[in-house]
C-alpha cells in the first residue's frame, strides 16, 4: 500500500493557507504551524482604525479553516529550523521531523528603526495594533483634535519589500472618516517617507493621481528624508528636523524572516529565501519558500511582495509537488494588482512590465473591496465557490 505524503508548511497566512488548501484537495497529508490561530486578512484590516469593522471581521479561525479542508493545525512559534536535516523546532520544546516536504511561508520581519517599536503603530503588523490604533484615534477624537502621521519605509537591500499602500488607504479612511463626524478641520494629517518618489512602483500616472489626492484632501507631505527615529511625539528625521505627531502609523519595510538565518538556506542580502522560479530551494531536495519568506526573482524595480502573488506561488508548489514533471513558475504572473481604498471610494491599481493603470472607482470601489472581504473569508471556508484566479 502507497504511503500518503506527508507535507509541513509553516506559516498559516496567505501563502501557507493557500498551500494547505490545494495539497488536501489532492489527498495530501497537511500539517500547518502557526503563531497564531487565526487567518488575518490583512487587506481588508485597514478598516480597524475606522471602527467600520472589528478584529473578528477580518479573521478566520485556523481550526475552522483546518476542518474544512482536512488539515492539522499546531498553533506555536518555530523557534529552529535545520534546513539539511529537515527538522523544526517549536518554542513548546516539540520537534516536527520525518516530512516528506516542507514549505516556508512564515512571512518576513521589519527592518527596525529606533524608536520604532514603542513609539508606532503598523497596519501591516501584529493584528493587535490595528485595535490600538483605533483606540488612540477615537481617544484623540473624544480629546478634541489632534496631529496624526502617516508612513512608510523602504529597504535598499530589496525594494519588493516595501508595503506603502495600506499606509495610503489608512490615512485616506481616516480623513474620510473626520471628515464624516465633522472633525476633519480638528486633525492635521501628514504623510512621510524617506524615498523621493514614494508609490512610484505604481507608475507615473499614479504618481500624478496620489499627489492630487494629498493636495485635495489637505495632508501635508514630508517626503525625500531618512527616518533617524521615532519619539513619543513624533519622527526625527536625518537632518534634524521633527514632524510633531500624537499618533503615528508606520509600516516598516520587510526584511527576512529571523529564523532563516541559522537555517542554512540560501539567502539574499535582505535575508529572504533565494529559490528558483518554481519556489524550489536549490541544493535543499524537498524544501520551498513562498510568499514573503521567499526573494522575488525578476530585474524590474516595480515588483513588491502582495498577497495575490503569495496564493500564485503558493498554487504553483501544490501543483508542482504533486506533478514534477510539468511545473509551473510564478515569473509571468508577477505583477502589483490591488483596489485601494479611500473609504469613499477606491481606485484599481495594475502595474506590470508592459502596462501602469490606476483607474479611479468612486463609491462602488470601496463596496468592491468590501466584497472582496467577504469573498475571501467564506471562499476559504469552502462555504462557496472559488472563482478562477482569486
Amino acid at each position: 500500500m502507497e504511503q500518503t505524503m506527508r507535507v509541513l508548511i509553516l506559516g498559516g497566512g496567505f501563502a501557507g493557507i493557500e498551500s494547505a488548501i490545494f495539497l488536501r484537495k489532492n489527498g495530501v497529508d497537511v500539517t500547518v504551524v502557526s503563531d497564531r490561530d487565526f487567518f488575518y486578512i490583512y487587506p481588508t484590516s485597514i478598516w480597524i482604525p475606522t471602527g467600520e469593522c472589528e478584529l473578528n471581521d477580518v479573521s478566520v479561525p485556523l481550526d475552522d479553516l483546518g476542518e474544512a479542508h482536512g488539515f492539522d493545525v499546531i498553533v506555536d512559534e518555530v523557534s529552529s529550523l535545520d534546513a539539511k536535516a529537515k527538522s523544526v523546532t517549536l518554542n513548546s520544546g516539540a520537534t516536527l521531523e520525518g516530512f516528506d516536504k516542507i514549505i516556508i511561508a512564515m512571512g518576513h520581519h521589519k527592518v527596525q528603526i529606533k524608536g520604532m517599536k514603542e513609539h508606532t503603530l503598523s497596519i501591516c503588523g501584529a493584528p493587535e495594533e490595528a485595535v490600538e490604533l483605533h483606540t488612540r484615534l477615537d481617544a484623540l477624537i473624544q480629546k478634541g483634535g489632534g496631529k496624526l502621521a502617516f508612513g512608510f519605509g523602504g529597504n535598499p537591500k530589496d525594494k519588493s519589500s516595501v508595503r506603502g499602500g495600506p499606509a495610503f488607504e489608512v490615512m485616506f479612511n481616516v480623513h474620510n472618516y473626520l471628515k464624516k463626524r465633522k472633525l476633519r478641520d480638528k486633525f492635521e494629517l501628514t504623510f512621510f517617507a524617506p524615498m523621493q518618489r514614494p508609490g512610484e512602483k505604481m507608475g507615473e500616472k499614479a504618481l500624478v493621481m496620489m499627489d492630487k489626492m494629498l493636495g485635495m484632501t489637505n495632508i501635508d507631505k514630508k517626503i525625500g528624508k531618512k527616518i533617524a527615529s521615532f519619539e513619543s511625539d513624533g519622527i526625527i528625521f536625518e537632518d534634524g528636523e521633527k514632524l510633531v505627531s500624537d499618533l503615528t502609523m508606520f509600516i516598516s519595510a520587510g526584511k527576512g524572516h529571523n529564523i532563516l538565518e541559522s537555517s542554512e538556506l540560501p539567502l539574499n542580502e535582505a535575508g529572504y529565501v533565494v529559490t528558483n522560479e518554481y519556489n524550489e530551494v536549490e541544493g535543499f531536495e524537498n524544501i520551498y519558500a513562498i510568499g514573503d519568506s521567499a526573494m522575488l526573482l525578476g530585474e524590474n524595480d516595480w515588483k513588491a511582495k502582495q498577497g495575490h502573488v503569495a496564493e500564485v506561488m503558493a498554487r504553483n508548489v501544490a501543483h508542482n509537488i504533486l506533478n514534477p514533471d510539468d511545473k509551473l513558475s510564478y515569473i509571468d504572473h508577477l505583477n502589483i494588482l490591488c483596489v485601494m481604498d479611500i473609504g469613499n471610494g477606491a481606485a484599481f491599481v495594475y502595474r506590470s512590465n508592459t502596462s501602469a493603470k490606476m483607474i479611479p472607482l468612486p463609491i462602488v470601489g470601496h463596496w468592491m473591496k468590501k466584497g472582496w472581504g467577504w469573498y475571501c473569508k467564506n471562499s476559504k471556508l469552502g462555504r462557496i465557490p472559488r472563482l478562477p484566479g482569486l
